[in-house]
């Protein structure tokens, strides 16, 4: 055959499997037979290229490609075919056309995905743009496009751009599809997730109680998207220090991740490492380390060593360490995620004063006060500004750096931080929290080296530390010292 010949054969094979293709891969129920077709679908995707075919057509086929790529989280292959197909739909539709703002919404999930938010924030807001002259502000593609970028500003810590945007699609959302659709599930459960990361868990939890309603209902208990709403119901209940409740949910997310999925998955490695959390937070570091460690590995197998999820299992796999007393790995692996966090998502970031926090907290374990005090004031410092005054994470550094006043004998330094700490964390968890407890025993060992036994009503007289850190833990938990009370929230 000639070029022509060749070239027109080719289009009909495009057409061909762009027909049998499944129009849904984000659909479980469709992916065995888009792996089937997967093969056809990239030999297509050649053929584009070489005989320089540019039709609505291949665009699609290189769209829904993509899409199905990006669930099995084969990045790389994904983010070529969407380029492939941005282009193709810009010399064919121009960029006014809806579907070219579905291959730049496309394109910027990849980035977002990838821990790529610079490049992602761009093609969002070009999407947006051109789904707002075009569809208007009440076609559910507008409500999406809110979503997504919603996601990257939650991402980026920037709370309160997410805010506005997850409320308004959720609106539209409910206007236009109704309360028994899935997106409006997920919007649903992506405000949960805000409300969580706000530590507003009172807000997020009837959220995610209903999202997780309606993707029952609606898709199944074999669905990601059901696995992930029992993973986030898991997290509140897991900071609301309710960990029975928080561990089946956990484990069942694990299995439907695992059987659908598969173990190389980075909502599989999310799931491992959030169980091991709940391990190591109850203490049992034997079940939690391989956890942590597969997660680990699976990270940077799939999203490489930059990625901001790479960087909290490198971080939760420092706790780990720092629990059981070998302070050496785990600075090497805070350091580490400190780094990355402050490349990626910047220096206000609540993560990275997380990894600030922790840094702190690892110094001053080990007397290096100088070290600690000015990471503690700077991780107080960015939550203060980024969550507020009133939020958990902003209790824990208050908390954290009257611990360490106290530890260098700073004792009237340390009385207001531990009585702020105490009084937010009441209002945020409630008394019987653990993390409200551990602030509560701080502050009576505090007042007791004071010589002041005219303790708060609400916070019963207790008995002076013992301060050989590895002696047991004077409140009776059975602990040691050092890993009870006086170690950190």
């Amino acid at each position: 055959m000639n070029k022509t010949t060749q070239r027109k054969w080719a289009e009909r094979a495009i057409e061909a499997v762009a027909k049998d293709f499944p129009q849904e891969p984000l659909n479980p129920d469709n992916w065995a037979e888009c792996e089937q077709m997967l093969g056809c679908a990239l030999e297509c995707s050649e053929h584009t290229k070489l005989y320089e075919i540019q039709t609505e057509v291949a665009a699609s086929l290189l769209d829904q490609s993509s899409l199905y790529l990006r669930t099995q989280a084969k990045y790389p292959q994904a983010f070529l075919l969407c380029q492939e197909a941005l282009k193709i739909r810009e010399q064919v539709l121009g960029k006014q056309h809806p579907g070219y703002a579905s291959s730049l919404n496309n394109l910027a999930e990849l980035y977002r995905e990838q821990g790529q938010y610079e490049q992602a924030l761009l093609w969002y807001q070009e999407a947006l743009k051109i789904v707002e002259q075009v569809l208007g502000k009440h076609h559910p593609d507008y409500a999406t496009s809110l979503n997504n970028l919603a996601e990257l500003y939650r991402a980026q810590g920037q709370y309160e751009q997410a805010l506005f945007l997850y409320q308004e699609a959720s609106e539209i959302y409910e206007q236009v599809l109704g309360k028994h659709h899935t997106d409006y599930a997920t919007s649903l459960n992506n405000l949960a997730k805000l409300y969580y990361s706000q530590g507003q868990y009172e807000q997020a939890l009837p959220l995610c109680q209903e999202a997780l309603t309606i993707y029952e209902q609606v898709l199944g208990k074999q669905h990601p998207h059901y696995a992930q709403s029992l993973n986030n119901l898991a997290d509140l209940y897991s900071s609301q220090g309710q960990h029975e409740q928080a561990l089946s949910l956990y484990q069942e997310a694990l299995a439907i991740y695992e059987q659908v999925l598969g173990k190389q998955h980075p909502h599989y490695a999310t799931s491992l490492n959030n169980l091991a959390e709940l391990y190591r937070a109850q203490g049992q570091y034997e079940q939690a380390l391989p956890l942590f460690q597969e997660a680990l590995k699976i990270f940077e197998q799939v999203l490489g060593k930059q990625h901001p999820d790479y960087a909290r299992s490198l971080n939760n796999l420092a706790l780990l360490y720092y629990s059981q007393g070998q302070y050496d790995q785990a600075l090497s692996l805070v350091q580490e995620a400190s780094e990355i966090w402050g490349q990626v998502l910047g220096k206000q970031h609540p993560l990275y004063a997380t990894s600030l926090n922790n840094l702190a907290e690892l110094h001053r374990e080990q007397g290096q006060y100088d070290q600690a005090l000015p990471l503690s004031q700077e991780a107080l410092k960015i939550r203060e500004q980024v969550l507020g005054k009133q939020h958990p994470d902003y209790a824990q550094s208050l908390n954290n750096l009257a611990l360490l006043y106290y530890s260098q004998g700073q004792y009237e330094q340390a009385l207001p931080l531990y009585q702020e700490a105490y009084h937010i964390l009441v209002k945020a968890l409630g008394e019987q929290h653990p993390d409200t407890q551990m602030v509560k025993r701080g502050y009576q060992h505090l007042l007791q080296q004071l010589g002041n036994f005219k303790l708060p009503e609400t916070i019963p007289k207790a008995a002076a530390p013992d301060l050989n850190r590895n002696a047991p833990c004077p409140c009776g938990s059975g602990q040691r010292y050092k890993h009870c009370c006086g170690q950190a929230v």
